[in-house]
């Protein structure tokens, strides 16, 4: 490795061995800096690095009770919630995404009932949604055990429900980023037009979004863009994917086939709706939806997280030796 031999005003000569180069002066803050960097990053190689871990969610049915729009939008219309999935439904068997398709119908019964919605209407229905026990402590609880074992816990969502509804939530500011459908608003600020839809399969660019680093959602460049794996922010192995069905497999099977883990939570005595997801190795996990400290789901992540520090260290330990033999 190159060391500073000498220095000056003028210049200052740096090498190694045999070899020397001069530079100039003004340069050697630059040097020094370069130096002290090195010896920075080679402490942190042998004291072990805080690493990063991202646990996801999806938002109906894992977080909060049933589907948003059952709260505050659907009885606001004088509808059943079963007559709008239904016509939904129809849609979609029509040919029409089935994202597309519930998006379509709340602005279709919103207009045929003279019931214009703007963006703040729906944030303020955010209000209105039910969690399951424990998940309002949830995040912060599991962010401060994160800590102690040398982890810094982020928490995402990522869902085909409304971000609008989801931001009016009690539970908004406890994600670093909330991926899920929005409306497009005209220029008297009512939803006219669907701006992003957010389906079962699109679930999953998001997984890598998070992986690399890229969270902004109109950066399709640097999403694609090679970066190698050890220096890739969240690695697959430090990532959680919770979620309540078939809807999430995509997402629970990438994450769960790249080192991670992949939970199903259900509702007390529907067991059975998630069961073939554990015998057909869809995920690793299922679990009660309920979030309260000590239950079986707190338990589960908790020991996740201690196999994360366990296999993070591990990982670290291997790419110590690899570049002590590279920098021979």
């Amino acid at each position: 490795m190159e060391r500073l031999i000498a220095i000056n005003k003028v210049s200052v000569i740096v090498g190694s061995g045999r070899k020397y180069s001069i530079i100039p002066a003004d340069h050697a803050v630059c040097f020094r800096y370069g130096q002290s960097k090195i010896r920075e990053k080679k402490k942190m190689r042998k004291t072990g690095r805080r690493q990063t871990a991202a646990i996801m969610y999806d938002f109906d049915k894992t977080l909060c009770t049933r589907d948003m729009q059952e709260y505050s939008f659907i009885p606001g219309l004088g509808i059943s919630a079963k007559a709008f999935w239904d016509e939904a439904s129809k849609l979609s068997d029509s040919g029409m995404d089935k994202i597309l398709a519930y998006m379509y119908l709340m602005l279709k019964k919103a207009r045929e009932a003279d019931k214009p919605i703007k963006r703040e209407n729906f944030v303020e229905m955010g209000k209105d949604i039910d969690f399951f026990a424990g998940v309002t402590g949830w995040f912060d609880r599991i962010t401060a055990y994160g800590e102690e074992r040398n982890l810094t816990i982020e928490h995402y969502i990522i869902s085909s429900g409304l971000k609008e509804i989801i931001e009016g939530s009690h539970i908004r500011d406890k994600f670093k980023k909330i991926y899920a459908c929005e409306f497009h608003y005209d220029a008297n600020g009512a939803a006219d037009w669907p701006c992003v839809s957010v389906n079962y399969t699109t679930k999953t660019q998001f997984l890598f979004r998070i992986n690399k680093g890229v969270l902004d959602f109109s950066d399709d460049a640097a999403l694609n863009r090679f970066v190698p794996d050890d220096e890739r922010p969240v690695p697959f192995r430090n990532m959680v994917y919770i979620g309540d069905g078939m809807t999430d497999v995509p997402c629970m099977k990438i994450v769960k086939a790249n080192g991670g883990r992949s939970i199903a939570v259900y509702r007390k005595g529907q067991k059975k709706k998630v069961e073939d997801l554990l015998v057909h190795n869809r995920v690793d996990f299922v679990s009660p939806a309920d979030y309260s400290e000590g239950g079986d789901l707190d338990s589960l992540v908790r020991k996740i997280i201690d196999s994360m520090t366990v296999t993070n260290d591990l990982v670290e330990s291997h790419l110590r030796q690899v570049r002590s033999f590279r920098e021979r």
